[in-house]
């Protein structure tokens, strides 16, 4: 996990660039498969993250009252 590329409360559209990613042999922009709103964020930027590891949560902002 390299560096967010959105913040909590912003606006994410499908395939927009939400967080860049880093293994051995790549890096690379991972972009969202859904609409939405950052609410959360579980991975801190230059952490390690298990494949398959959840990096944020992307909702509407009423399911969980940010920017409130």
């Amino acid at each position: 996990m390299v560096k967010w590329l959105k913040r909590v409360g912003e606006p994410v559209k499908v395939g927009e660039a939400v967080v860049e990613l880093e293994t051995d042999k790549v890096s690379y922009e991972l972009e969202s498969t859904v609409a939405g709103v950052l609410l959360k964020i579980f991975a801190e930027e230059k952490s390690e993250v298990p494949v398959g590891g959840a990096l944020c949560e992307i909702g509407d902002l009423d399911e969980s009252g940010v920017g409130r």
